[in-house]
């Protein structure tokens, strides 16, 4: 993901194009033109209890799980495929927690 984000798809349309079911609760977010690190974003990911994915509001950084300070996540907001499996910081992640994360566009400010 790049340095900026716009959102401008609404609740039902997401849960229409992911598959959530109506049924699952449903967050509150606007629409953002310049959604930036550390915002809160949606993200789509699977509810292993449930057996259904889910709608969620996260905040946009990874957190690494040896990390003693959340500012370390402020830090990971974007991770190149080369090496993803092999780093760290990424590695769990990729290989066991991953979301979709949907936004209209991606961009970086020049």
């Amino acid at each position: 993901m790049c340095g900026r984000v716009h959102l401008s798809s609404n609740v039902s349309e997401i849960k229409l194009v992911f598959s959530i079911p109506p049924h699952r609760p449903t967050p509150n977010f606007p629409p953002t033109w310049n959604g930036a690190p550390t915002d809160l974003l949606p993200v789509v990911r699977f509810d292993a209890k449930a057996g259904e994915r889910s709608l969620d509001l996260v905040r946009w950084g990874l957190v690494p799980y040896w990390a003693k300070d959340l500012k370390v996540g402020f830090a990971n907001i974007n991770a190149k495929a080369e090496g993803i499996e092999s780093k760290p910081a990424f590695r769990g992640a990729f290989q066991r927690r991953r979301c979709l994360v949907p936004v209209d566009s991606f961009y970086e400010w020049k």
